[in-house]
């Protein structure tokens, strides 16, 4: 890749993070909420603080525990039944990127474009990175794996911090400021690319397959980005994903096929089951799809410009965050309105997750709440 094509990745995203803001700076009404009486029972079960968070956070979730991160460079495991502080770092930079975890190893990416990783809470090692990360690393099979802003895909050891492979290929003038997609299925490494979700080998970082999905359209470079959000809904070999502004589909790993692919706007990650895919789009109209042939199961307008984060699906419930903390919980089967519960009044600042029963939203002010729906 040569230094000019270099300097332009770097510079694209934040163009691209400027022209989005510029797009959403005069923002519709937020829906108002109406009174609802609840026909599930939920509860908080613990809560705590790390600290504000701005950045595109993801928790990672292993072996029962929570690891999650500030934007001064806090990170923190959290037994995810009780709230119990397990460990807590400070890596002493500001943070663009994480968490990655394995359970013992946790990743994360800072603003002047360091990968550090943390042993147990305890720092073990700092590289510098070519470009910009705003996608959690991956860390697994002791590796760590990043995606840049530049689609770049790079792997180090995660013992000593050595760069393993570098992965690039020729890109679109623009890449786009949003997290991407880091999988692991099988012995495979899944990365977003473009539209494409492509198969690279973790030892060697050799394309294996890929599969588009779908075809970017649009009169100009903007409007046909269509990068891939993560985290993808996983269940067994498939994999859904929403790509920017363009559509939501599924990929069968096992057989490098796409399953179905529907047009559809949004920006979010999607959630999902083995029944269900499901999302918010730019407007927060919020869209369900069979996961067996991406058929339309509903739509509800309950929730329309609140902010809404990426859900989780809980037994019978989906669930979304929105732009004042609070967590809404529609029935999976129809979208009715089953349960509210606010956190600290301030946006839900990342996907939602699950560890057993317990779900975690972490909001802006570094808010860490855990809740059981019951």
């Amino acid at each position: 890749m040569s230094a000019m094509w270099t300097r332009a990745a770097r510079l694209a995203a934040p163009a691209l993070a400027l022209w989005l803001a510029a797009c959403s700076a005069d923002k519709p009404t937020p829906a108002a909420l109406q009174p609802i009486t609840p026909t599930i029972a939920g509860r908080q079960v613990w809560s705590t603080q790390i600290g504000s968070v701005s950045f595109p956070l993801q928790v990672a979730v292993r072996a029962g525990q929570f690891v999650v991160a500030s934007d001064d460079g806090t990170v923190a495991a959290l037994d995810a039944a009780t709230g119990r502080e397990l460990w807590r770092a400070q890596v002493g930079a500001r943070l663009s990127a994480g968490v990655g975890s394995d359970g013992r190893f946790a990743a994360v990416a800072t603003r002047d474009q360091q990968l550090v990783l943390l042993d147990g809470g305890a720092q073990r090692w700092s590289v510098p990175l070519e470009a910009g990360v705003v996608t959690p690393p991956l860390v697994a099979g002791e590796r760590v794996f990043v995606l840049g802003v530049d689609r770049a895909v790079h792997a180090f050891d995660a013992l000593d911090g050595r760069r393993l492979w570098t992965f690039r290929r020729p890109g679109d003038p623009l890449m786009l400021a949003h997290p991407g997609l880091l999988a692991a299925w099988q012995d495979t490494l899944l990365v977003g690319q473009g539209a494409r979700l492509v198969a690279l080998d973790p030892l060697k970082g050799s394309l294996r397959w890929e599969v588009a999905v779908t075809s970017p359209r649009g009169t100009n470079e903007v409007e046909r980005l269509a990068d891939l959000a993560g985290p993808a809904s996983r269940v067994g070999d498939s994999f859904c994903v929403r790509a920017f502004q363009n559509a939501v589909g599924c990929v069968n790993a096992a057989t490098r096929s796409l399953q179905w692919s529907q047009n559809g706007g949004g920006q979010k990650a999607i959630g999902g089951d083995a029944s269900i895919v499901v999302g918010a789009d730019a407007s927060d109209r919020v869209t369900a799809r069979q996961r067996a042939g991406g058929g339309l199961a509903w739509t509800s307008e309950l929730l329309l410009n609140r902010g809404l984060s990426a859900p989780v699906v809980a037994g019978p419930a989906v669930v979304f965050g929105d732009f004042e903390g609070q967590l809404h919980f529609l029935a999976k089967d129809t979208g009715a309105p089953l349960l509210r519960l606010p956190t600290d009044g301030a946006r839900i600042a990342a996907p939602l997750v699950l560890s057993d029963t317990n779900l975690l939203a972490v909001t802006a002010k570094g808010g860490v709440f855990a809740f059981r729906p019951e």
